[in-house]
């Protein structure tokens, strides 16, 4: 069988689509032979097999043993496909070709794979010596056995581990792992290697952490008293000087070497980083020793790293195949994280503090942190010339918008953080280094990546409402000025966006230069020869822009929106399209420009340019969405004027929106109808009621084409918006109105409606119940006559059929605005309706009062709660024989879930009466309209979170370290979806409930439904009422 497996996995790896389909196929019918499984792993054996063909061998090995070895895989098909016999020849092989000394490594590590996968089924109770077997092999092991263990024990250590099985094993194995370490007897990977493994068990003790505090961390003391003391000594150790250039593209043993030490002083950085966000208090004691290993390091690094990336262009974020980093820079971007977070240690903080005060500040520490911040944050000579090339790199990294985390956005962060702790000195410390730099003459990279720094530590001031001082803000004058001068382009820029950055957040202290700076920008926008300057000054105008008064950037707007328009003019907008972060910027300034006075857009062209980029970018979501908001601004204000501005603007815009139609159509650029109908939808939305005269003659030729005739989604919603809009604004125009056919407006719209309902998707049908519930009410019975209820049965009908959340709200909320003062009529109409043999009350009521938590936006949910308490109120008999889904059933099995099995046993819930459910839905509303507080334990952690003292103590902060207000408990109950964990106060719909409750509790029945209701719902009511 062997032979013919080679074969067929040969033919797998064919270019030839049919030949390729045809041997999967193959393949997987011999899945149930028992020679297939022992088939594979006796080609991936074979050392006469090539080495690609054993590697696939391994991987449908793998397959097969997701698909029939246990039902504990997502994977699972349902039948086992491996015999016990086999399963015991094929562990035991596997592991020996895991952990084989002279092997491929890429086989090996498809090897152990397959052992990690076989592992999660089958460790501890079917294959209970697999650890033993590891950890017998390791003491005496040779090089490549070695490589083995470890990649296999690092896949057990990721995905088998529990808390059971983990801390039976767990001290022999971290033991084992210290002596790998800890011998310099073995390469420097190897015992890199064994430190990523220890690294990966803090995920799981971080895991057990919460609910076995004192176990873990008695634990974690006892195994870490010898391991902190290790890393101590690995950061002590100096690197030798770095090979040459030619030596590291020979790969020369000193290389290797060179790589193997900074790889592995890596790893013992990345677990100090680890134990500290797990075991912070265990590492606090350490904290001193730790900081001024890391600086000291830091500071003997710093030539080799401004040889090899700063002069040279040496490769940069390099990893070799065991994913172990080896490249300077990556060493010094984990050393620069660590010192940051060495900053935050309490006993740091003291003895720094202590220092300070007896340093003056020519010499003292923070100065010297500077210095180190500025060396490393010099542009390299790789990011040199890929900014040169292209501008919107540049432009990527200036706006924070990338992934791409190096040393320079790592110093950046570096000075941030030792700002917010003292605000002051860092000041003062960055101006007193930048003098003496400057002085020196240490370059044009020097001296940008001083302003640099200062750049990034001037955005956290912005982004925190905090002021430079106007004697420090005065100190850098000089500079900025000197830079604008400069012959280097990246000096330059650097200069214009310091002086926009520092304008914005001195206060008044730079006023009288600040119109000098403003102008200087202006020029240079049409006239310097760089693009990264010209680009650098467009993004500092938004600077200028939010900082300056009324009076001084008045009168330069129409030269503003000039300059980025003639920019554009000289831009192939072709080639534009894949530069996304300078299409925003522009998009940006120019939204910035035209909100000084937006009447420009009714005497100008502003908006033109803003249409003309967003009409070129029309598939870039976050562009499109920058321009609508702006539009949506303009349009308010403008609206606001009263007056004919409105009008004029209609003049200005309307026959753009409705050649980006005609255009859209002809190129088949749906994107570009998309953009054009949101715009669309929003001046209709933002009009004045009547809508101006013409306005559905001009619009709705184009909105009937696209809404009969369009299949994309996205257009559909949007064209249905802006007729929605237009009918509110204006029923009576668009009634009147006739179409080329002579159809009349609301004939046109009910097929519209009609359309959408029957065969457009929920996606693309998502708005079509916010325009029939239009339609209803502006329309009336005595306008639509037989069509009402054959309307309201269409949506009745579509309603039982959809799926998604945001279509079922729409299609609900037609029947919960005409039940606002039709209750009785709507049940009337429903309980005489028949849907696929259930009553029409039965199925409306049923989805409306199922989905109704899930209800987004204010407006609709107010709405939604006011309906359902009519219908509450009728105490109709018919809504009361309406039975719906009532509370989850928990699942009791103790399994854990996955997704097979929740196929295969989906969520069961009580079945109660509507009037009940009503009730259910009714507490859970006048919960989330009192808003989502925080306790006070978590207000208090909240408020103390700005002193990051915490995060070295012993009780972790219970804050995400990502910024943001969200406890742990809240962004649970986002995964468990939980209705109202984010809503806001609502007092208009809070006391419409107390008193709904108030009034319905005398009423009859009532005592019986309060009595089924849960105990937390009744808990909540009776709080409410108190």
């Amino acid at each position: 069988m062997e032979d013919q497996l080679v074969q067929l996995l040969s033919a797998t790896q064919t270019a030839q689509q049919d030949t390729r389909k045809h041997a999967e196929q193959q393949l997987l019918s011999l899945y149930g032979h028992q020679e297939l499984p022992l088939g594979l792993l006796g080609v991936a054996c074979h050392d006469s097999v090539p080495l690609n063909i054993r590697q696939a061998a391994l991987l449908y090995l793998k397959n097969l043993v997701l698909a029939g070895w246990s039902d504990s895989f997502d994977e699972w098909r349902g039948q086992l496909l491996v015999t016990d016999e086999n399963k015991a020849l094929l562990r035991q092989q596997l592991l020996a070709l895991a952990t084989s000394d002279q092997l491929d490594r890429k086989l090996k590590a498809a090897a152990g794979l397959v052992v990690s996968k076989i592992a999660i089924a089958d460790y501890p109770v079917e294959w209970p010596d697999l650890l033993d077997t590891l950890l017998q092999l390791i003491p005496n092991a040779t090089e490549g056995q070695l490589h083995g263990a470890l990649k296999l024990l690092a896949e057990l250590v990721e995905d088998c581990f529990n808390e059971n099985t983990f801390f039976g094993v767990a001290p022999q194995m971290i033991k084992m792992l210290y002596h790998v370490a800890t011998n310099e007897q073995w390469k420097p990977t190897l015992r890199a290697l064994a430190c990523k493994v220890f690294h990966g068990c803090f995920d799981i003790l971080e895991m057990v952490l919460e609910d076995h505090k004192t176990t873990v961390k008695s634990f974690a003391e006892e195994i870490l008293k010898d391991w902190i003391p290790f890393f101590v000594s690995v950061l002590n150790t100096r690197l030798p000087d770095p090979p040459s250039q030619d030596e590291e593209e020979k790969d020369t043993p000193n290389a290797v070497m060179y790589k193997g030490q900074v790889a592995f002083k890596l790893q013992a950085v990345k677990v100090l980083m680890r134990i500290r966000s797990v075991f912070p208090a265990i590492l606090s004691p350490q904290s001193i020793v730790l900081f001024q290993a890391t600086w000291q390091e830091l500071s003997l690094l710093e030539p080799a790293y401004s040889l090899m990336y700063i002069q040279e262009d040496r490769q940069s974020r390099l990893e070799d195949a065991d994913g172990l980093p080896y490249t300077l820079d990556f060493l010094i971007l984990e050393e620069l994280d660590f010192m940051q977070a060495c900053l935050r240690a309490p006993p740091v903080r003291a003895q720094l503090e202590q220092e300070l005060q007896n340093q003056t500040a020519d010499n003292s520490w923070v100065t010297q942190v500077m210095k180190l911040a500025v060396a490393y944050a010099q542009i390299t000579t790789e990011e040199e010339g890929l900014w040169d090339v292209d501008v919107n790199i540049f432009l990527s990294e200036e706006t924070s918008v990338t992934a791409n985390y190096t040393p320079r956005t790592a110093c950046g962060d570096l000075v941030i953080k030792l700002g917010e702790w003292l605000t002051e000195p860092t000041v003062n410390g960055l101006l007193i280094y930048t003098r003496a730099l400057y002085s020196e003459s240490k370059g044009w990279k020097a001296e940008e990546a001083a302003l640099y720094v200062l750049n990034q530590l001037l955005g956290d001031f912005q982004d925190v409402d905090k002021q430079i001082r106007s004697e420090a803000a005065s100190g850098y004058v000089d500079f900025i000025r000197y830079a604008m001068q400069q012959p280097d382009a990246f000096l330059r820029a650097r200069g214009y966006l310091v002086a926009g950055s520092l304008t914005r957040t001195s206060g008044d202290a730079l006023q009288q230069l600040a119109t000098s700076f403003l102008e200087a920008c202006l020029q240079a926008i049409p006239s310097d020869e760089s693009d990264i300057v010209q680009v650098s000054c467009i993004r500092a105008m938004q600077y200028y822009l939010q900082a300056l008064p009324h009076a001084i950037t008045q009168p330069l707007q129409n030269t503003i929106i000039l300059a980025i328009s003639n920019y554009l003019g000289a831009q192939d907008m072709q080639e534009l399209g894949d530069s996304d972060d300078l299409m925003i910027t522009l998009v940006e300034t120019l939204r910035d420009a035209i909100l000084i006075d937006t009447r420009i857009c009714i005497t100008d062209n502003g908006l033109d340019t803003l249409f003309r980029v967003a009409s070129h970018q029309a598939n870039n979501f976050q562009l499109t969405m920058l321009v609508i908001e702006a539009f949506e601004e303009v349009t308010e204000t403008i609206s606001r004027m009263g007056g004919d501005a409105y009008v004029q603007l209609c003049a200005r815009v309307l026959p753009s929106l409705t050649g980006a139609f005609d255009v859209g159509s002809l190129t088949e650029e749906n994107a570009l109808c998309n953009f054009a109908a949101d715009l669309l939808a929003v001046l209709a939305e933002h009009g004045p009621e009547p809508l101006p005269a013409g306005f559905v003659a001009t619009t709705m030729p184009k909105l009937t084409r696209l809404l009969l005739g369009s299949t994309d989604e996205e257009l559909l919603k949007s064209a249905t918006t802006a007729l929605k809009n237009i009918i509110s604004h204006d029923h009576q125009q668009l009634f009147e109105w006739r179409d080329d056919t002579g159809k009349a407006g609301l004939e046109v719209t009910l097929i519209i409606v009609s359309r959408l309902l029957s065969s457009c998707s929920d996606h693309a049908a998502g708005e079509v119940g916010a325009l029939a519930a239009e339609v209803v009410e502006k329309a009336g019975h005595e306008r639509l006559g037989p069509y009402l209820e054959q309307l309201l049965r269409s949506v009745a009908v579509r309603l039982a059929q959809a799926k998604q959340a945001q279509f079922i709200q729409s299609l609900t909320l037609v029947f919960a605005r005409l039940s606002l003062n039709h209750a009785s009529e709507v049940v009337d109409f429903l309980a005489s309706q028949d849907i696929d043999g259930e009553n029409g009350l039965q199925v409306v009521l049923a989805k409306w009062l199922e989905n109704s938590i899930n209800f987004a936006g204010y407006d609709e949910i107010r709405q939604n709660v006011i309906a359902l308490s009519k219908l509450y109120d009728l105490k109709d008999p018919r809504v009361a024989q309406v039975q719906v889904q009532g509370d989850l059933i928990p699942n009791t099995d103790g399994r854990i879930m996955t997704r097979s099995r929740a196929k295969a046993n989906p969520d069961k819930y009580t079945i109660v009466p509507a009037p009940l459910k009503i009730l259910k839905v009714l507490v859970v509303e006048l919960q989330s309209a009192s808003g989502a507080a925080l306790d006070a334990a978590a207000a208090n952690e909240l408020a103390d979170d700005g002193s990051d003292d915490g995060n070295w103590e012993d009780e972790p902060n219970p804050f995400i370290d990502l910024g943001s207000g969200f406890s742990k408990e809240q962004l649970m109950a986002f995964a468990r979806e939980e209705p109202g964990s984010t809503r806001q106060r609502d007092d208009e719909t809070q006391g419409f409930l107390v008193e709904f409750f108030k009034r319905a509790a005398t009423t009859q029945g009532f005592a019986e439904e309060f009595g089924q209701l849960t105990e937390e719902e009744q808990q909540r009511l009776r709080e409410s009422a108190a």
